[in-house]
């Protein structure tokens, strides 16, 4: 039976039941199970529904989360996914991943003493539960308008703006150059996190919807590449969505020693083999039996770790150069690594990587925090002191920059900002080259996946917007 809201003076929070961590060290499997009907309307009604509703003004969709809350805690399932996915394209996958403790979560007005609502876990209740009931259908077109848009990258960023302009009538095509849909959904975030069968399942809705896909159909100059302007040509607008996938790397010593890798390097050969798939010349790129060190502390470098773990190593440390409090990645991200045996140096940054061809350990310069920049992070600064820690595979976990884009598509035109991202107006999309729009990381750089469905959303718009505009100009000039 439903509840009235205003619950969470009654019933505390309940967050979803997870996995023991010697057993979740096992295998890849996603480590929260998923809340059961009457927990989903229990923690929903703890909502109070307050007058300003911080947790959508923080969310990057907008979502109507207490809409969907108070629809949850009355048993009105269905509408409560109608109200869900009306703003965002992908719920199944933001109630997994989203770093809600930075966001929605974080802003709940009852979180001081009562404990915000567990948002993310029933916005993932709702969408499984829709797809269970069979609610969830792809959004078809109730016309076509003879027009197609050609998207370059298959992230969330490049699906989200494909799924949008295919419901609204455009023909669209999505060029990949990868086997599979997903960009970092699929070959950088592990499955203990977004098990692969969640991205296989959209994929299908997509497909259904009428969008065309072309896998492993790299965009560039070189050869056997599909250049940039035969997608202008062959399409009346092209959005791209390549993403950022070039590490940032370490300069210091010894960062050409083999077993010195990149993280992406790193994570796509371990989803390889989830998908029972050769990994092919990565297959070295195995923490099994080594002392792992991993540099960073986002939430890339806690995949690192926890990917490590699963794979057997011996021990698996991260380096952070700040402390705890300082951490860009999830807070929840680091307990989970730390309950699953990881350790964590502290305000370290590393100095030398040592060894004699092969690496043996790190060098780190111990750190201290000095006084707030503008921002108010904290800087830091060098004690002196130093401390080695062994390891013989070192993850370089530091982010991620854009590729040379302009050099790639042979596209001197195509301008980028002086980080190397697309140059696009202020609350815009469109590039330097007319018909050609762009959005998601290889915008706002390396950001979170809920900021790419945004972008692809509104991007989406933004064509509509140009074509039409565009049609109707034609229209006039025949007249």
């Amino acid at each position: 039976m439903a509840e009235r809201m205003l619950q969470f003076v009654t019933h505390p929070q309940v967050l979803p039941e997870k996995r023991d961590a010697a057993e979740r060290r096992q295998d890849f499997g996603e480590i929260y199970r998923g809340f059961a009907r009457s927990r989903a309307e229990e923690q929903a009604s703890r909502c109070s529904q307050c007058g300003i509703p911080f947790c959508s003004v923080h969310c990057p969709l907008g979502n109507n989360i207490p809409d969907w809350l108070k629809l949850t805690a009355e048993d009105r399932l269905e509408e409560a996914y109608e109200m869900s996915s009306a703003t965002n394209t992908f719920p199944e996958i933001c109630g997994r991943i989203c770093p809600q403790d930075r966001l929605c979560e974080g802003n709940c007005v009852i979180n001081k003493g009562f404990e915000s609502v567990t948002i993310g876990a029933v916005e993932r209740f709702i969408t499984e539960n829709a797809f269970e009931q069979g609610w969830v259908k792809p959004a078809l077109p109730d016309r076509d308008l003879g027009r197609s848009v050609g998207i370059v990258g298959s992230g969330p960023a490049g699906l989200a703006c494909a799924e949008r302009l295919r419901a609204q009538g455009y023909e669209v095509h999505v060029y990949e150059r990868q086997d599979r849909v997903g960009g970092l959904l699929t070959y950088g975030i592990p499955s203990f996190k977004l098990e692969k069968h969640v991205v296989a399942r959209r994929h299908a809705l997509l497909e259904e919807q009428g969008i065309v896909f072309h896998l492993s159909t790299p965009v560039g100059s070189s050869e056997g590449e599909t250049a940039l302007e035969d997608l202008r040509a062959r399409h009346d607008a092209v959005f791209l969505a390549t993403g950022v996938y070039r590490s940032r790397d370490v300069k210091v010593p010894g960062a050409g020693l083999e077993g010195v890798v990149d993280a992406i390097d790193f994570l796509t050969a371990s989803n390889r083999r989830g998908y029972d798939e050769d990994p092919g010349e990565d297959a070295a790129l195995h923490a099994k039996g080594r002392r792992v060190v991993v540099i960073g502390g986002g939430d890339t470098a806690m995949d690192c770790v926890r990917t490590s773990i699963r794979q057997g190593a011996e021990r698996v440390t991260c380096v952070y150069r700040r402390d705890r409090a300082n951490m860009p990645g999830s807070r929840q991200e680091v307990y989970n690594a730390e309950e699953e045996g990881a350790q964590f140096e502290w305000l370290g940054s590393p100095e030398a990587f040592l060894g004699d061809g092969s690496v043996s350990g790190v060098r780190v310069l111990k750190m201290r925090l000095g006084s707030p920049d503008a921002s108010g992070r904290r800087s830091i600064e060098g004690t002196g002191q130093h401390d080695v820690i062994e390891g013989d595979l070192v993850i370089k976990a530091l982010g991620f920059d854009p590729e040379d884009l302009p050099g790639q598509f042979a596209a001197p035109d195509l301008a980028v900002t002086r980080w190397g991202t697309l140059t696009v107006p202020p609350g815009g999309f469109a590039t330097s080259l007319p018909g050609v729009f762009a959005g998601g990381d290889i915008v706002r750089g390396a950001s979170l996946v809920v900021w790419a469905i945004k972008d692809g959303r509104d991007a989406a718009d933004a064509i509509h917007h140009h074509l039409t505009e565009t049609m109707t100009g034609a229209l006039e000039a025949a007249e």
